[in-house]
């Protein structure tokens, strides 16, 4: 028996998802509703599977994409994606965990929908600029005016360093030894002079509303003992999970020349939900 062409891409498609929503919950919603969609399709008019469920993918989620926008105006303090438990699998195909990494999305949120949608169908998943056309509702030439935009504004904000595995993940380890210590020293030496902190607690858990900028305060307000950190891989990345006070929070970190030069710490328990089950990722 054949398999149904929307189960063979289910990945795919929560991935595409993801990867313009920035939330796995809502990126969840869409590929359902894409389901219900393509459950009433008529199969003998479909020539390509993949290349609809990517567009019907695709225009649920820059739907929502736009309800979103306007929810986040709202949001209370810093917005961060969610963060996603993912395999060292993950990290093995680099493109994938590049495309997925917390501060990837974190840059694709300064995009519009229609830019999003676009870097993404184009810089990630590679399609055709008429396939894109056909699945944001744009003319082909419109598609790549949005594309070269696009992408110049992602490659100005980007990380610019790249990082082998083993450096990240060693720098990685440094840093939760750190936190598990609580010494303000170790922290100091790990970190980079100019670090910044970004956390996200979204008025549900005690978190910073704006940036913190430089080691010392970062280091400060990390230099807690007496929590369990455990290192876990998020979003195709080395990571940490820290638990303390009947509370939960994972941090995500960019490293460039040996030192932790970002960290996303994620502490909003709305948006830690799926931390016990990898999730299934695919290009």
């Amino acid at each position: 028996m054949t398999e149904d062409p929307f189960v063979a891409h289910r990945s795919l498609l929560f991935t595409v998802a993801y990867e313009m929503l920035g939330s796995a919950a809502d990126a969840e919603d869409v590929v359902q509703e894409s389901w219900l969609r393509w459950a009433g399709a008529d199969r003998s008019r479909v020539g390509d599977p993949r290349a609809y469920l990517v567009r019907v993918v695709t225009r649920q989620a820059l739907n929502r994409l736009r309800t979103l926008s306007r929810r986040r105006e709202d949001y209370v303090g810093e917005w961060l994606p969610e963060p996603l438990l993912t395999s060292p699998d993950v990290a093995e195909d680099v493109e994938l965990a590049e495309s997925v990494s917390i501060a990837m999305l974190t840059v694709l949120e300064t995009l519009g929908p229609a830019e999003r949608a676009v870097f993404v169908l184009r810089e990630v998943f590679d399609l055709p600029y008429g396939e894109i056309a056909e699945a944001t509702g744009k003319s082909a030439a419109s598609v790549r005016q949005i594309a070269r935009r696009a992408r110049e504004h992602v490659a100005a904000r980007r990380p610019r360093v790249p990082v082998s595995g083993p450096e990240q993940q060693a720098v990685v380890e440094r840093f939760l030894g750190a936190l598990r210590t609580g010494r303000l020293q170790e922290l100091l030496d790990v970190l980079a002079p100019d670090v910044v902190l970004i956390a996200d607690g979204g008025g549900h858990a005690a978190a910073a509303q704006a940036p913190v900028h430089g080691a010392e305060a970062v280091a400060r307000m990390l230099a807690r003992p007496g929590r369990v950190v455990s290192a876990v891989w998020l979003n195709g990345a080395p990571a940490g999970r820290i638990e303390g006070d009947g509370r939960l929070a994972t941090v995500s970190l960019v490293v460039e020349n040996g030192r932790v030069t970002r960290i996303y710490a994620m502490a909003n328990p709305r948006k830690l939900t799926r931390l016990d089950e990898p999730a299934e990722l695919s290009l």
